[in-house]
């Protein structure tokens, strides 16, 4: 071909092929960071979602089961009725005022087996010194929820024998469970005391703290031991749903704080009810969130509601369920 034939790109087209070139690629790139964006947050959402979910669950299979004590045939334990010769409370044990420890030893007839505080800075219950301060601890004490009569006791578990009058509550030894009366049966005693801790990490060269939600649970050789359950719970609140007149109806709810020793030991009022709020937090800061003076209301109204504000990046979310005390106001089970 001759030279003078020959055609190529203008300066002109070749301009006008790169802005559009350019265009093309700008949205690529947008469309790529609006959907990475949007599917951390979905991640993100789902892993708060899961968080409050079993955070909820957790805690409300204790709650739903406080009180239970087998087969045994009274209202509540008490030194009259129960053997507790075989056990002495541990010295670590979770305490407050009369009549908190993990056994009925030298008790009123009435028996603690709900009792919640709100947390203070410092020491709590005699036993946590580390609790999130204005957030609940809740003490619950009750027998799980399996007959394990013919079964081989685990020697790092306490065990209640009860029939309808009488009650034993011993150590483990790797025996077969048989209770001493035909009609009686054997259980596992469980004392736990659930609270929100901060614990952190080094990661590189950030230290990254994160809230767990955490549990002391009663053991023969180690007293009550610390467990770390679920990351990401950064407070707990608990309201009380009452029935003052024994018409086995909720009259009033009332927070720790607000509930009378009396209360607590549910002579004339029983609970029936427990609303149990958790705020639950992503464990790292998210650099997309640009919310400032973030308040989340955990339960109460009139004044007494839990107000908690932040000016941080965090994405929380509230859940709220509200657990029938199955074991309140009967007599046997």
């Amino acid at each position: 071909m001759p030279l003078n034939k020959a055609h190529g790109y203008t300066l002109v087209e070749l301009i006008v092929a790169m802005v559009v070139g350019l265009f093309l690629l700008g949205g690529v790139m947008f469309t790529y960071v609006s959907m990475k964006t949007t599917t951390s947050d979905t991640v993100e959402m789902g892993e708060l979602q899961e968080t409050g979910r079993m955070a909820l669950d957790i805690i409300s299979r204790d709650l739903e089961m406080a009180g239970f004590w087998g087969t045994y045939g009274m209202s509540s334990l008490s030194t009259g009725s129960v053997d507790v010769t075989g056990v002495v409370n541990p010295g670590n044990d979770c305490t407050a005022g009369l009549n908190n420890a993990s056994f009925p030893v030298n008790s009123p007839s009435s028996f603690k087996y709900l009792y919640s505080v709100t947390a203070v800075a410092g020491a709590n219950l005699g036993c946590i010194d580390d609790a999130v301060a204005d957030s609940d601890i809740i003490q619950i004490k009750r027998v799980a929820g399996d007959d394990v009569t013919g079964q081989a006791t685990n020697n790092n578990d306490y065990y209640i024998e009860t029939d309808i009058s009488s009650a034993r509550i011993f150590i483990g030894d790797g025996a077969i469970a048989t209770p001493a009366n035909m009609n009686g049966s054997v259980w596992r005693y469980t004392h736990h005391v659930y609270y929100i801790n901060e614990q952190s990490y080094q990661s590189g060269d950030e230290t990254v703290t994160v809230p767990v939600l955490m549990r002391k649970r009663l053991t023969p050789t180690g007293g009550m031991v610390t467990e770390s359950v679920l990351e990401g719970v950064e407070n707990i609140r608990l309201l009380y749903g009452l029935d003052n007149n024994g018409d086995r109806n909720v009259d009033t709810y009332l927070s720790a704080a607000q509930m009378s020793a009396s209360e607590w030991e549910q002579v004339s009022s029983k609970v029936l009810t427990v609303q149990l709020f958790a705020l639950v937090r992503a464990t790292e800061s998210d650099r997309n969130m640009s919310k400032t003076n973030q308040t989340y209301i955990l339960g109460g109204e009139g004044g007494t509601e839990r107000r908690l504000s932040f000016d941080d990046n965090f994405r929380r979310l509230v859940y709220v369920s509200t657990v029938q005390v199955r074991n309140a106001e009967v007599e046997t089970w």
